[in-house]
């Protein structure tokens, strides 16, 4: 029968998290997180560069170019 206090506990945390949710300090949230300030960590290449680098690979529906499919005209 000791669950009382923890029960009414959740509840207040349910009920901030409800009705007070606009107050929520986002850089406090990102470094408890351990997320970096910047738009784009310097471990992921941008976009553009992965885009330049293998945009040749695809068709221009997106798929790759079938190779056997040459060969199979030929026969």
């Amino acid at each position: 029968m000791g669950r009382g206090r923890a029960k009414a506990k959740q509840v207040k945390v349910a009920r901030q998290l409800k009705y007070n949710s606009g107050g929520t300090d986002l850089d406090r949230l990102r470094t408890e997180l351990g997320v970096g300030r910047g738009e784009q960590d310097a471990r992921e290449p941008a976009y553009a560069d992965l885009a330049d680098r293998y945009g040749d690979l695809a068709d221009i529906d997106g798929t790759e170019p079938d190779e056997d499919d040459e060969d199979d005209e030929d026969e």
